[in-house]
């Protein structure tokens, strides 16, 4: 949680010393500088904690407090947005980019003064008192608080302000900003940042940028729209949930190792001087922690939406979580396109809402070759992409042309993964409108997922001596469901699941997916997995009893059902189960890697079912 910064006296000692005036129930105050959730503009978020029915009267106080405050900084309005979600009130204000952190300081403030408020209306006078004389004080320390911060952004932000007004996109972190993005893209620690008069303009421009989102196929979208690029020929940096990456007709550079689905691991690859074309995987947190890394995108995709992550900052249903994803909207290019699946109710919503304000800004995916959604938006724009007679069809420009049959394609296996083959779809269309020509994409989707170091723990496919094996990142209901159709499509005398989740998600978010994984498939053993590295507040066992308590309601037998201190047993006890002939399904997620190893070795040594497991 972020360490909130100090009230000025004399307000603060009194909240510290008098019972009587408790310090609220901040949950969290972050500056987010980029595009957001609730706003195109940088700003702050304040979390309260919903205790007493004084707080309804305080969230609706709050913006009027806002005002105030940026009126003493000579700020805009900030444009406050307080609003109740469940346990939580979340509060936005818009802030300039230069007093982000003073930003968080006025949103606290707001918040202490409207509870002071509402006491004072309820007869409080000392409440009174305390608002009318510490007012000046609050006033004069903020401006000294902006005073303070501003002064070694002044040059960053002349820069922000010209690339802006040249059309270029920008970053700005703690330590350095940029303008423009990879081969054009120039950078500059804050101390040293030069006059705006004396950038090379001529020289900053932007690569194309796609930026990925969505519940499920984020990963394999983002490494299947690369893989496109790659096919043209240009260098394409990488940011996903396995790292940062930059390939050209060299190879590969890793620039950074694990999830860096976040404003950092964009950052490291617009800035990259080699880059040629971004495509940038774009998760939930990152956008409600910190909003978006960059001010401009080209194409952005939004593969699906799912029930997860609910009750965390403000998202309480599936409408928001659409909403959430559809903060990388705020950022397209004039022309750009939004790509959503039309077969997602959600996204169906969220589009339609969408174009009601902008008609063309949504292009369509579907595997219904009539889809009505994606035929109006080809005779808008001109692009589109259904599944029609087995075949993917892609159309640009308004010509439809045949990418292949689905069962040529590695991705699908063969036509096996459903899934998968949506994820074609919103690969092949986000990639030709972000200007991959065609005959790449074509190029892709029939050696994409070829090579096993494609798509590494989406959906892998791995056949040790006379046992199958099925790698995938399943992690949520709708995941854990299309997961198990394939493995259903698999021939196998017996199929073992390996099953687990990490402690973020709340009991009824467990039991969903529990029902997911029992209804999906014919298990004949689940092993559930204990992931000490993600219990995240949660006690040791927990997540354990309640999916075994949810697969029993689902009618799973007690026999069936055995538990595993971690992954890596479950995944050894798994193999050492197998014969001939079986199954393993292997969602794995909190030992990717040691899995990843332990399967490279056994399938080094030519291991067959029943064969002792060397030791790591």
């Amino acid at each position: 949680m972020t360490e909130r910064p100090a009230l000025p006296a004399p307000l603060s000692a009194v909240l510290a010393n008098d019972e009587e005036y408790p310090t609220p129930t901040i949950l969290d105050s972050r500056r987010l500088t980029g595009a957001n959730w609730w706003s195109e503009q940088p700003g702050a978020v304040l979390e309260v904690r919903n205790a007493e029915a004084i707080d309804r009267r305080a969230l609706e106080q709050w913006p009027r407090e806002v005002r105030v405050l940026c009126d003493a900084l000579g700020w805009p309005s900030g444009s406050p947005n307080a609003q109740q979600h469940g346990v939580l009130s979340v509060c936005f204000l818009a802030a300039p980019l230069d007093g982000l952190m003073t930003a968080t300081t006025v949103a606290e403030q707001a918040w202490v003064r409207a509870e002071l408020w509402v006491r004072s209306q309820d007869g409080d006078a000392d409440a009174a008192a305390w608002l009318l004389s510490s007012t000046p004080t609050v006033h004069d320390a903020l401006r000294t608080r902006y005073d303070n911060e501003r002064a070694p952004l002044v040059a960053a932000c002349a820069v922000v302000a010209e690339a802006t007004k040249r059309g270029c996109s920008w970053q700005l972190d703690e330590d350095m900003v940029s303008v423009g993005s990879g081969v054009y893209g120039l950078s500059w620690p804050l101390d040293r940042v030069p006059v705006a008069e004396l950038v090379t303009w001529y020289t900053v421009a932007d690569v194309p940028v796609v930026l990925v989102t969505g519940s499920n196929g984020k990963t394999t979208t983002t490494r299947l729209v690369t893989a496109m690029w790659r096919a043209t020929g240009v260098t394409v940096g990488l940011s996903c949930s396995d790292g940062v990456f930059v390939h050209d007709d060299i190879g590969t550079r890793e620039l950074a190792e694990g999830d860096y689905t976040g404003p950092g691991g964009a950052r490291l690859v617009l800035r990259d001087r080699a880059v040629q074309a971004a495509v940038l995987e774009t998760a939930r947190g990152g956008m409600l922690r910190r909003g978006l890394a960059t001010s401009r995108a080209h194409a952005a995709v939004i593969t699906n939406i799912s029930a997860d992550h609910f009750g965390e900052y403000g998202v309480e249903s599936l409408g928001d979580l659409a909403r959430v994803k559809a903060t990388v909207a705020r950022i397209l290019v004039p022309d750009a396109l939004l790509v959503l699946n039309a077969d997602d109710e959600h996204l169906r919503a969220l589009g339609a809402a969408m174009e009601r304000e902008h008609p063309n800004a949504v292009a369509w995916f579907s595997q219904d070759a009539a889809h009505p959604l994606v035929q109006r938006g080809v005779q808008l724009h001109g692009y589109g992409a259904v599944v029609c007679d087995g075949r993917l069809m892609l159309a640009e420009q308004g010509v439809w042309s045949d990418a292949g049959a689905l069962l040529h394609m590695p991705l699908t296996l063969n036509g096996l993964a459903p899934h998968n083959v949506e994820n074609a779809l919103a690969a092949s269309l986000a990639a030709s409108v972000a200007g991959v020509p065609f005959a790449a994409v074509h190029r892709a989707l029939h050696t994409f997922g070829a090579d096993a170091g494609d798509n590494a723990g989406r959906l892998h496919r791995r056949v040790l001596g006379d046992v199958t094996v099925l790698v995938d990142y399943a992690h949520n209901p709708d995941g854990m469901r299309v997961l198990g159709a394939t493995a259903m499509a698999i021939p196998a005398a017996r199929r073992l699941l390996v099953l687990g989740q990490a402690g973020n998600r709340d009991d009824a978010q467990l039991v969903a997916l529990a029902q997911a994984a029992w209804a999906s498939a014919r298990y004949d053993r689940v092993f559930l997995k204990e992931m000490p590295e993600m219990l995240r507040g949660r006690e040791p066992g927990d997540v354990t009893r309640v999916l075994r308590a949810a697969l029993l309601e689902a009618g799973a037998p007690a026999d069936v059902i055995s538990e595993w201190p971690s992954e890596l047993d479950a995944v050894r006890a798994a193999l050492a189960w197998a014969q001939p002939g079986d199954l393993l399904v292997l969602p794995t997620h909190a030992q990717k890697e040691v899995v990843d190893a332990l399967l490279n070795a056994l399938e080094a040594q030519g291991w067959y079912a029943g064969e002792p497991l060397a030791p790591l």
